[in-house]
């Protein structure tokens, strides 16, 4: 991974704290007031782990793993033999760890799961890119997350090379159909929208080419494309001109992304990078030592 690409994704990840609390919420549910079964081991026993990947997968969430056996060892020693973002084939050995072995073994699965999702989103994210590679279009997230898990999914898109949406309803302004008749049309609502968020962006969903000539010259930040046909939304981008990014959303599927970026978009928006996601198969074989 080159120096820049470990910037952005630096950029993307969330606080440490808010990786902490994401663990303590995972364990409060995994382990409650204790690992009865980890009540086996001796407590001065140590071990060490080896975690491979059993398939091919864009690597992400190393910070949550980490975090996960750090609660529980804080000299834990991890070490790692790939990076978030990197891709890896089945058989890849991706990390070492040597701590106390209760700790390991309590950690485990919240690890684990943490890694197996975040990996999976990753993954997804790397497929949809890669598809439209060479094109001018970056595909994007939206806000169908795991309830609380929303800034470590966005983390994952970057690491998969995808682009991030806003992060939730706070940080842009997004006129729907229900909002736009609500103001009486398109110009009224983006001056009302103005008028009380004007530090925000403000994108505005068109449903024709008619709303979309609206919105440009109401002078919304970007205009989002709902079940545009490709006629259509060719004549969208000769429409906007240059004038206003434009964004589709609906009817994306993997092999239909490739055709609907050669369309001249500037962003395509897709909620299977964050839903339509299954775990990545990782193994962390453990060897206890008495």
């Amino acid at each position: 991974m080159s120096p820049a690409d470990s910037r952005h994704l630096a950029d993307a990840l969330p606080p440490a704290s808010e990786i902490l609390a994401d663990v303590e919420r995972a364990f409060a549910e995994d382990i409650g007031p204790g690992d009865a079964t980890a009540d086996l081991l001796d407590p001065h026993a140590t071990a060490t782990a080896v975690l491979t990947c059993r398939e091919y997968a864009v690597l992400c969430g190393s910070p949550w793993f980490d975090a996960c056996f750090r609660k529980l060892d804080p000299a834990v020693r991890i070490e790692w033999l790939a990076s978030d973002g990197d891709r890896v084939a089945p058989g890849t050995a991706i990390c070492r760890l040597a701590g106390k072995a209760r700790a390991l073994v309590t950690a485990e699965r919240s690890a684990l799961n943490f890694l197996q999702l975040l990996s999976a989103t990753a993954t997804v994210t790397a497929r949809y890119a890669d598809a439209i590679a060479g094109t001018r279009t970056r595909v994007l997230d939206t806000r169908k997350t795991l309830p609380g898990l929303r800034r470590a999914q966005k983390y994952a898109v970057r690491c998969g090379g995808g682009t991030n949406h806003r992060i939730g309803l706070f940080d842009a302004m997004m006129l729907k159909e229900n909002h736009i008749i609500a103001a009486g049309g398109i110009p009224a609502a983006v001056r009302a929208a103005r008028s009380i968020h004007p530090e925000l962006p403000l994108i505005v969903e068109v449903e024709s080419l008619d709303e979309l000539a609206q919105a440009i010259s109401a002078g919304a930040d970007r205009a989002l494309l709902d079940n545009f046909s490709p006629e259509m939304l060719v004549e969208a981008v000769a429409l906007a001109a240059g004038r206003i990014p434009l964004e589709v959303s609906g009817n994306v599927e993997i092999d239909t992304i490739r055709a609907i970026a050669e369309t001249g978009v500037d962003f395509i928006s897709s909620g299977a990078l964050t839903k339509h996601v299954r775990a990545i198969d990782l193994s962390l074989r453990l060897d206890v030592k008495s």
